[in-house]
């Protein structure tokens, strides 16, 4: 008889530590898949910033010139009322000729072209950004 109650004890007791096991097996299981998919679920790196030079513009093919291609997207995108007109100025800065586009023109290229979050109407065309960075990138010159 008490070889009958000590293995249903031993029975039991092995019942139970099995039911832990399982129980912390299964979550660690639920926690690693629920961090899995919290740290996958959303990316919203930028390429530009992680990777510069990532993104392919052909900058030989791409017109550059300040008067013939980056003013006029100035003047047509950035310098209109509310925004970086001289009456209105935002953030105190005019963009209308080319000293005052050239002397912000790494703002320019983080804002515009990178993090793409001017104008605020609504970020430029992939075409208008690869005039503004490849003028910048050749030197910003008055051309």
């Amino acid at each position: 008889m008490d070889r009958c109650r000590r293995s249903k004890q031993l029975s039991s007791n092995m019942k139970l530590m099995f039911r832990k096991i399982f129980l912390k097996k299964h979550l660690l299981l639920t926690v690693g898949i629920g961090l899995t998919g919290l740290l996958s679920s959303c990316y919203y790196d930028k390429e530009e910033i992680l990777y510069p030079g990532s993104t392919t513009v052909d900058c030989t093919t791409t017109p550059a010139g300040f008067a013939a291609d980056v003013q006029p997207l100035f003047i047509s995108k950035c310098a209109v009322s509310g925004c970086h007109d001289p009456a209105t100025a935002s953030g105190g800065a005019i963009f209308q000729n080319y000293s005052q586009i050239s002397s912000k023109k790494d703002r320019i290229l983080i804002r515009a072209v990178i993090d793409k979050t001017m104008p605020p109407t609504g970020p430029l065309t992939p075409a208008e950004s690869a005039k503004i960075k490849c003028w910048i990138e050749a030197g910003a010159l008055d051309n």
